[in-house]
């Protein structure tokens, strides 16, 4: 099984603080750390634990952080022969505020606004060798059309994550085969339009993820809602990335749609007690060793 993941690589500056600062006010906050990140990258991270062989495409700067980047990447097995290095900016980074057991985010994407239509040409073999392909919306929303669109033209699954949320044209709509927002990003993708109305539009291509509720889906003939698993979360940065690289992983190899978000809720419930966006991705093992695992779950 093969995914390629076009998007966004970036290094997460991460402050713990036990008091949120209001407008034009200074606190002291109770840690600091730097981990790796970027939607795109944590997926292509958590995809390639539980097995998958991933390819990474995107943009890195010639900095010290691109190539600590690329780096992390190679170490967790994820191809990177298809990330281009750019001279004219700076790598990606976000700065996380870790308050009271959630997250607040400001992304500068640098070098992932570097993804251009144009390039596609670059990797584009790299997308025809692909089973499936992983989208976001860290980089350019023209780049997701184009690849959008070279997928539907050669019968290339596609999964997008629609994060940061931003409209997105009905031609694009019924082009990818999953969409995956959360209940946010489907109010602005779907304005005026009550929940049960696009899920019944969408059967089995619309996820809607609900945070510790778990995700929605409607399977052609009814909605269902897939519970997520009760833990005490540590950090849940990268918990929707996880998310959506496991469920990826489950329906590529087989698993129908209830089984692969039961799948890919464990591996988010695993992924918010560790540390980071990527600290607490588990591989494949780690899930077999859970209680909640299903042994029908055919994974090799």
């Amino acid at each position: 099984m093969k995914i390629t993941v076009v998007g966004s690589m970036s290094t997460d500056f991460v402050v713990t603080t036990n008091i949120k600062p209001d407008q034009g006010e200074t606190v002291f906050g109770e840690k600091f750390a730097t981990a790796f990140g970027g939607k795109g990258a944590n997926q292509a991270v958590a995809a390639s634990r539980l097995g998958v062989e991933v390819a990474m495409v995107g943009a890195v700067g010639s900095d010290d952080f691109g190539t600590a980047i690329l780096n992390n990447l190679v170490e967790n097995g994820v191809d990177v022969s298809c990330v281009e290095r750019v001279t004219h900016a700076e790598s990606g980074s976000a700065h996380i505020v870790l308050y009271d057991h959630d997250n607040s985010i400001i992304v500068i994407p640098a070098a992932n606004n570097e993804v251009k239509p144009s390039n596609i040409e670059k990797f584009a073999s790299q997308l025809l060798n692909s089973d499936l392909v992983i989208l976001q919306n860290e980089i350019p929303q023209a780049t997701n059309e184009a690849i959008i669109d070279f997928c539907w033209e050669h019968s290339i699954k596609t999964l997008l994550n629609p994060a940061p949320a931003r409209p997105l044209a009905k031609d694009y709509l019924e082009k990818i085969t999953y969409l995956t927002p959360n209940e946010h990003e489907s109010a602005i993708i779907f304005p005026d339009q009550s929940r049960s109305q696009v899920l019944a539009k969408y059967p089995n291509k619309l996820v809607i993820t609900l945070g510790a509720m778990g995700a929605i889906y409607h399977d052609g003939k009814k909605e269902e809602i897939v519970p997520a698993f009760e833990v005490q979360p540590v950090d849940t940065t990268g918990a929707g990335d996880t998310f959506n690289a496991a469920m990826a992983t489950a329906l590529l190899y087989g698993l129908k749609m209830s089984e692969a978000l039961r799948f890919a809720n464990l591996a988010a419930a695993i992924s918010v007690q560790g540390f980071g966006a990527q600290g607490g991705m588990p591989t494949l093992e780690k899930m077999k060793e859970q209680p909640q695992y299903e042994k029908t779950w055919h994974f090799k």
